[in-house]
């Protein structure tokens, strides 16, 4: 799903509430209505605009066609950058949804990241790229991780010798980036 508009956010928290409560969605009057638009009109264009985005799909025929779509249906969310290169800020927020077939990996990845930097081209990991990434504290020697240390995400070899991490760029120029006794977590 593509990021909504506050509006937008509004319509979709309402049906996803009115179904909640009644367990059914409301009618293109009742969304008017409760939110303050003049006309139901009003209320179908938001609804045309959150099936554009993935967020609903709108069943024709029916005044209360309106199917709100789980998250499997949306495909993996993409919440943000990881640097292959110098650690970003972690900003996790959802810029949209991709349809990924679950059966390419296992375990089944939770979510993607989006590759800024060049540090891991050695294997095939460039900038722009698409991780599909699986949230574990279970880590190897040698995986390739994203790891978030304080506030930094970066994609890196894992190297770790008791409580100190070190992580890695590339397996040609191996050279540590980072050495750290402190908690971080580790996805992959």
């Amino acid at each position: 799903m593509k990021a909504l508009t506050t509006r937008q956010q509004e319509v979709f928290d309402l049906i996803r509430d009115h179904i909640s409560q009644t367990g059914m969605p409301p009618t293109r009057a009742e969304i008017a209505q409760r939110l303050g638009f003049r006309s139901p009109n009003a209320a179908e264009e938001h609804l045309k605009a959150l099936a554009r985005k993935g967020a609903i799909e709108i069943v024709s025929g029916a005044s209360r066609g309106i199917r709100l779509l789980t998250e499997e249906e949306q495909g993996l969310p993409l919440i943000g950058r990881v640097a292959a290169g110098e650690p970003l800020l972690a900003q996790q927020h959802i810029e949209g949804h991709y349809q990924v077939d679950p059966s390419m990996f296992k375990p089944n990845a939770d979510f993607l990241l989006r590759v800024s930097g060049m540090s891991m081209k050695d294997i095939g990991i460039l900038d722009g790229d698409l991780l599909a990434v699986h949230k574990t504290q279970d880590v190897r020697n040698g995986q390739v991780v994203v790891a978030r240390i304080d506030e930094e995400v970066t994609v890196k070899r894992l190297k770790k010798q008791g409580n100190v991490v070190e992580l890695f760029a590339g397996k040609q120029r191996v050279f540590p980036d980072r050495r750290r006794s402190a908690p971080a977590e580790f996805y992959h």
